[in-house]
Order: structure tokens, then sequence, then C-alpha cells
């Protein structure tokens, strides 16, 4: 049994909530809620919660709430959490400024459920697994897929929406463990200047400008905008990056609105493919020691231009189109430990399945390998949806039905860097690129999809308590791939699916909600553009999702408690026979439990925390994996972050992040271990600046984070004690 650790804190969590929602049951009458937009004030069942007050908040805080009320993410128009049959976690900007978390995956760590991997064969930037699968080509931006292969910023999110489940009937294909949606910042009618400037230690220096301004009435311009120069205690890790957005928004407050958006990003990163394992576990003389050339980078260029049109008609009926265009291009020279040799020369043995060995560790050498290729990716979204609402009776119906076109295109040149350098397991020497190191051309990829999809779902409100919500999506999705080297030189597929969602809700109070689900997704092996030789011919993989769970809505409301069952299981995955041949035969599931809180306890303390238990397993494969754990699947996530308002200027917050230990790949050769991380913030409020000082791994915990089942599984240690110190101008 674990005692006072995270995990044991997530589960009194868990096992408190049917306690706590009927004790707050019988309190105090309820006062109405800090939002303007909270649901109506319960009163039914003769069952009242504790007032709790949350209007005064420090001077100069602007909605440093971290409860967030409704998602798009969840129905593809606004909606209030309570009435989204899955588990969501929303990450508003209040969560990852209060953290200090500028990048993409650093926010990521708030919700449970997630892991990170890394860079890995064609694919650059923020790969995700979530609920064991993979997300790498599930990550929106404001509900369009967002295809391009880059290190994500927070600069202009105002939050990031998680979507829990198959989700293919609003989404598309993919959608396996769930979604990920960056929503963006707004402009608005009310006049904002910010601007913010972080120093932190090993040389991290960055800056932002958030301006909005109204321009008449009902116009609107905003631009965000960032500047970095980010060091880390990983030694030669270095980021250097920029970017813009902005935004036109015409017509606000009146029947037609028009919104134009741009996201204009370079990066130009050092990249880090982290370390080789010994007998078995990941090894790293210090959490600092880096295997690669100094002269190592990714360069990457972002340009996405997205137009939106709502019309309202009336109370009834409203139609909206939006289109997106993006274009990304990634220039890598990328060095990573390839292998673990046991002596100093190119010919000498490498150790592979879990690399296992009796020598010293003074005795073993790294192989360096190259990973390097230029990929350049194109994409062009239109959907068009109508939201209509209207009653029969005592019923209630909300439709929405939209058709969605789209257009993706994707190259990769790959390169080989010949004679690298063979350097020390326990002394690796910092080099830049040696002279006798030449380069060969590799594989040119080329591919191309074309999709169509129409989507149909309906919320049925019967009486005050019941809700029934439906829905259907057909996909058509053709495309193709050429390879100048690699195999297949030439494939091309063409699969239609019909993905369905179905749910039930009951909500016997205003406070509490309790849901069944069930959805599915489909997986073509052409999916993100690439393929696996002998997969090309198979039809797609699909997963059928089930999940049960409550939403309670305590302390007059501001506090959200959730917690769920659920089962995922791809019972048609692809799996290789030792022939070489690939079948639908595979099965994988994964089954747990997830629960999470978020909001005040009181008017100057709030909290954000999840958890969940994953219990994952490869039923039935073909590639001697059966029985194993899927790779990067740990079997428990906790995160808390708690703030309080000592003073109405002083604040002082937070909190743990646990995992526990995973497998780098489905072989589970090489298991990473778990750790638990602690993180701390200050911060001074007042009317117009703010200054905060957050401590990142305040114990300099040495562990590992992202893992690239490559090579025979590689881990990225994470981040040492770090130190940033962050003050922001309001005018």
């Amino acid at each position: 049994m674990l005692n006072r650790t995270p995990l044991a804190s997530a589960l009194a969590l868990v096992f408190a909530v049917p306690f706590a929602s009927s004790a707050l049951a019988q309190s105090a009458p309820v006062v109405p809620q800090h939002s303007e937009t909270a649901p109506p004030t319960p009163a039914t069942d003769n069952a009242t919660l504790p007032a709790i007050s949350v209007s005064a908040q420090a001077p100069g805080q602007n909605n440093q709430d971290f409860q967030a009320e409704t998602s798009t993410v969840g129905a593809k128009t606004p909606t209030a959490l309570r009435d989204i049959p899955q588990s969501v976690t929303v990450i508003n900007k209040a969560v990852m400024q209060s953290q200090g978390a500028t990048s993409f995956q650093d926010a990521l760590r708030n919700a449970p459920g997630i892991t990170i991997g890394g860079a890995e064969g064609g694919q650059i930037g923020n790969n995700i697994n979530l609920r064991g699968f993979t997300a790498q080509n599930d990550i929106y931006l404001d509900g369009f897929r967002d295809r391009n292969q880059y290190y994500r910023d927070t600069f202009d999110l105002d939050s990031i929406e998680v979507l829990y489940g198959p989700s293919s009937m609003l989404f598309g294909r993919g959608s396996t463990g769930g979604v990920i949606n960056q929503v963006t910042k707004h402009a608005t009618l009310k006049p904002l200047t910010e601007v913010s400037a972080t120093l932190g230690t090993d040389d991290r220096y960055r800056t932002t400008l958030d301006v909005d301004r109204p321009l008449g009435d009902h116009a609107a311009f905003r631009l965000n905008a960032f500047g970095q120069s980010m060091g880390s205690t990983r030694d030669e890790m270095k980021n250097k990056d920029y970017g813009f957005a902005p935004e036109l928004r015409f017509g606000i407050g009146t029947p037609t609105e028009i919104t134009l958006s741009a996201l204009i990003q370079h990066n130009y990163d050092m990249p880090d493919y982290g370390v080789q394992s010994i007998n078995g576990h990941p090894f790293a003389p210090s959490k600092s020691t880096y295997y690669g050339l100094t002269d190592d980078r990714t360069i990457q260029d972002i340009q996405t231009v997205q137009a939106r049109i709502d019309h309202t008609f009336n109370d009834q009926f409203k139609i909206s189109n939006q289109t997106q265009f993006s274009h990304s291009l990634t220039d890598a020279r990328e060095t990573a430990p390839g292998a673990v040799l046991t002596g100093p020369l190119a010919s000498s043995t490498a150790l592979k399945n879990g690399n296992y060995t009796t020598l010293p560790l003074s005795s073993l050498y790294v192989k360096l390998a190259s990973h390097d290729r230029v990929i350049e990716n194109h994409s062009i979204y239109n959907d068009t949806m109508a939201q209509y609402k209207f009653s029969t009776g005592a019923v209630k119906h909300e439709m929405i039905a939209g058709v969605e076109i789209g257009h993706d295109s994707y190259t990769n040149q790959a390169y080989t860097r010949n004679n690298l350098p063979i350097v020390s397991l326990l002394d690796p020497v910092y080099i830049p690129t040696p002279s006798n190191v030449t380069q060969s051309v590799g594989n040119h990829a080329e591919s191309g999809a074309t999709s169509l999809a129409a989507y149909f779902n309906e919320t049925m409100s019967i009486g005050e308590h019941w809700k029934l919500i439906g829905g259907l999506r057909w996909d058509r999705f053709q495309a193709h791939i050429a390879n100048s080297v690699s195999a297949p030189a030439y494939a091309d597929q063409t699969n239609t699916f019909t993905s369905v969602r179905a749910g039930a809700i009951y909500q016997p109070t205003d406070w509490q909600s309790y849901y069944f689900s069930y959805g599915t997704s489909f997986n073509p092996s052409l999916e993100a553009l690439t393929v696996t030789n002998n997969t090309q011919n198979l039809a797609p993989e699909s997963t059928k999702s089930y999940e049960v769970g409550g939403k309670w809505d305590l302390l007059g409301g501001n506090l959200s408690v959730t917690s769920a069952f659920f089962q995922q299981e791809k019972d048609n995955a692809r799996t290789q026979t030792s022939s070489g041949e690939y079948l639908l035969e595979g099965d994988i599931r994964v089954r747990g439990f997830q629960a999470g809180a978020t909001g005040h306890i009181t008017n100057k303390w709030q909290v954000f925390a999840g958890y969940t238990y994953m219990d994952g397993v490869i039923l039935k494969a073909l590639d001697g994996t059966q029985g194993h754990t899927p790779a990067n699947t740990p079997r428990n996530t906790f995160t808390f972050w708690t703030t309080y308002a000592l003073t109405p200027h002083w604040e002082i917050g937070g909190g743990p992040t646990y995992m526990s230990s995973r497998y780098a790949s489905n072989t589970n050769y090489v298991e990473t271990g778990g750790y638990t991380r602690w993180d701390a913030m200050a911060a001074y409020h007042a009317k117009k600046w703010d200054l905060q000082f957050n401590l990142l791994n305040i114990t300099n915990k040495f562990y590992y984070d992202a893992l690239v089942p490559s090579d025979g599984g590689r881990s990225v240690p994470g981040v040492g004690r770090t130190f940033l110190a962050t003050a922001n101008y309001r005018f």
C-alpha cells in the first residue's frame, strides 16, 4: 500500500466524492456562483449547498479562475461540461500562467492520462499518448486538425481542451484515445495591453505581448506575440523561437460575425533524443548528459490562416462556415544515441532487446545515429455547420449537422550522415560534426489525402432530468504515397467509415450529473500520410469506447468534481506475423478510472487536480507482445496544483505531478521508472502589474519524461531544478 503519496491522495479524493456530495447537500442555502454564465442556483429535492463567495480576487488578477464551465471539444459548439457524456479536462490560461507553463507539452501535464513521446521516425514536434493510444494526429487548433509538426507554444492560447475517448463522430479519422483542442484568444470590445517578461536559471529569457483593441462598436483587433531564448538543465539544449498571432473580428454582437486570424511561428531548437538503456532501464551519468553533436538543430516555420463566418437567423437557427489553410516546413539535423556498444569501434557488439550486460559501465560506448530530414506539410479544410433548436411537447431538441472537406499533402526527404562518432557512455564529448562525416540522400516520401465527411448529432432533453445524445458521421478518406527508396514504391487506398456516438445523461438536480456513453473511432493505415509497408491494403482499425461517470458542482458550483470508469478496445489492431505480413488480428484494451477536481474550495483557495488509473494490456498479437503493457501507458498518473491568496496581494501555490513506471515500446524490454515532481510558485498582484516566481522540480528529481520506442527504446530526462521570475504589466 502507498501511504501519503500523490496516488494515495488521489484515491482519497476518489472515495470522498460520494460522501462529499451527500454531506454538502445538507448545508446552508446556495448563493449565486462567481460566473455570470453559471447554471441556475439549485433548489430541488431539498438539497442545498454551502455558500462560497469568490468575488474578492487579488488586485490586478485577470481571469485567475482555474474552473471552466463550458467546452467546444465535446459537441463542436460551446457546451456545459456537465452536458458532455465523456471525461473532459480544460486547462485554461489561469492554470498555465500560475504554473509558468509556456509550452504545449508543459501545459498538458495537467491532463491525467497523457504521456509524452519524443521525435520519432517521420514525426517531429509534440508527440502525445492519450489513454494508452497515440494522439500525434489528434491535435486541433480551434476545431481544425493541426497536422503541422512543430513544438507548440501557449502564447496565443486561452485554453487547451482534452476530450477523452474515441471521438471520430466529432473529428473524423483518428481520435483513438481522444483529442486535444487548442482554443486561441479572441479579439473583444474590452481594451487590453499586457506585456510579460520572464528571466530564469540556465539562461532562460522570454517576453510576450497581448494587445486587444476595439475598432468601433462591433469590431476588434487582437495581436499576441512572443520571443524567447530558453536554456535548460540539459546540456546543449537551447531553443530560440518567436511567433505572432493576429485576429480581426467584425460584427461582434450582431447577427453576422466574421473572424480572420493567423498563426505565424518560427522555431530554432536543439533536438533532444534522450539516452539509451542498460539492463532494461534508461541510463545516463547525470540528468544533464547529452548524446549528440553541438551543431544539431531543428528549424521550423509554421503559417496557419483561418476565416470564420457565423450567422444567427434567430434563437433557433444558426449557421457557420470556417476555412483553415496551414503550411509548415521543418529542416532537421538531429543526432541520437542509436545503440550501446561493448567497445569503442563501429564493429563492436551492439546491445539489443533490453540492453542486458555484465560489463562495467566504463567499458560501454554509444554509437550516434542521424535522424535528418526535411518535412513539408500543407492542408486546407472547410467545415459548414448548422445548429437548430426546437421543441416537441416536453422534449427539447438541439441538432447540429455539417459537411467537412479537406486536402492534405506531405513530403519527407530523409538524409543519412555516415561515420558519426562513437562516444563514451559515461563521459561523452560535446563536439560539432567532424570533418570526415559524409551525407547521403535517403528516401523521399510524397503523399496526399482528400477527405469528405457529413455528420449529424442530436441532444434531446426529456423533461428536467434526462438528456439523450446520439450522432452519426460518414467519412471518405482517399490517400496515396510514393517512396523513392523505401517500400512500398507506391500505394493508395480509399476508406469509408461510419462513426457513431451515443450517450445518456441523468441530472436529478442542477448540481449533479450522471452519464453513460459509447463511441467509436477509425484509423486508416495512411492516417498520418505515412505508411508501414504491408499495411497499405488493410482496412482501417477501429476502436470502441464505453464510459460511465458522474459530474458534481459542489460548494455552490464553485468546485467541479468528476469521476468515470472507462474501457477502450481496439479489437482489430494491426499486428505483424513472423513472415512479415500484417493482419488485423490484434487486440489492445485499456480499462481504467479517472477523477478530477477543479475550482474554489474557499474564496482564497483553489485547486486543479486529476487522477487516472489505466490497466492496459495487449490481449492478442502475432509479434510476441501478447500479454504485454502498451507502450507509454503508466498504471497511475496524478496531477495536483493549488494556490492560496494569503492577502489581497500575495498568493502562493504548488503541487506534485506523479507518474508510475511505463515501457518504452510494446516489447516491454525497457522500463522507465515512476517519479514524483514538485513545483511551487509565489506571486504579488497589483492593479496594473504582477510579479511571479516559479520553482520547477523543487527537489531536483532525476526522472525521465518523454519516451521514444525506436533504437531499442530511448528516454529523455526531465527538467532539473529551475527558477523563473515573471513580471506582467497592464496598461
